[in-house]
């Protein structure tokens, strides 16, 4: 297993970032995480020690600087801002695809909350680089236009419970061309705190990852 700090260039921002390579990974998965969110989601960190153990690697990156954060934390001015969430996305796509232990690997991505908009487009500004999306308590809705243009298949994970971002799940599904699932998970909220809920979500993602990488 290499596991290893990494900053990734997206245009003049440097972005940091947290790499997990398994030996012999079928795949990577890279993490877009939501509005007021970080690469130390600890949801999305169970997640991705759940991919690593199925076999793929994982980065999980900061979309927005230290600056561009703190901004955010006192304006919000960043966290709907999906074009230039998808924009450094992408570029992070394109980094996984420079590197030596890397550039073979599919590559899926992971998307939370707003950071599900950004995978959205992200994968259809890379259609011949990312091969899956999975959406957890998403808003897929925010992609726009771009969902029309999704090639890869997409799982969007919804807590049962969390009724106004279903029904907006089930809206851009209406939308997508490409293959796609709604799962809903009975009884689970829009971050899925309920026991066994979380681990229902990273046992989904590994198994769309794998039929789709």
């Amino acid at each position: 297993m290499v596991v290893a700090s990494v900053t990734v260039p997206s245009g003049g921002a440097a972005l940091p970032g947290d790499l997990g390579l398994p030996s012999g990974a079928r795949g990577m998965v890279l993490f877009a995480h939501g509005s007021g969110s970080s690469r130390f989601s600890p949801r999305n960190r169970a997640v991705a020690t759940a991919l690593r153990g199925a076999g793929f690697g994982t980065l999980l990156l900061d979309l927005l600087t230290e600056e561009e954060d703190r901004e955010d934390e006192a304006t919000g001015r960043h966290r709907f801002d999906i074009d230039l969430l998808a924009g450094r996305l992408a570029h992070a796509v394109d980094w996984l695809g420079r590197r030596p232990d890397t550039a073979d690997l599919a590559v899926g991505l992971f998307g939370a909350s707003t950071g599900a908009a950004a995978a959205l487009v992200a994968a259809a500004e890379r259609p011949r680089r990312v091969s899956a999306v999975v959406s957890r308590g998403g808003r897929p809705d925010l992609a726009g236009d771009a969902l029309e243009l999704v090639a890869c298949p997409v799982l969007l994970v919804v807590g049962g419970d969390d009724e106004t971002v279903l029904g907006l799940n089930r809206q851009a599904a209406d939308r997508l061309s490409a293959v796609h699932h709604v799962h809903v998970v009975p009884g689970a909220t829009h971050l899925f705190p309920e026991p066994g809920a979380l681990e229902q979500v990273a046992d989904l993602a590994a198994g769309w990852f794998r039929e789709h990488l």
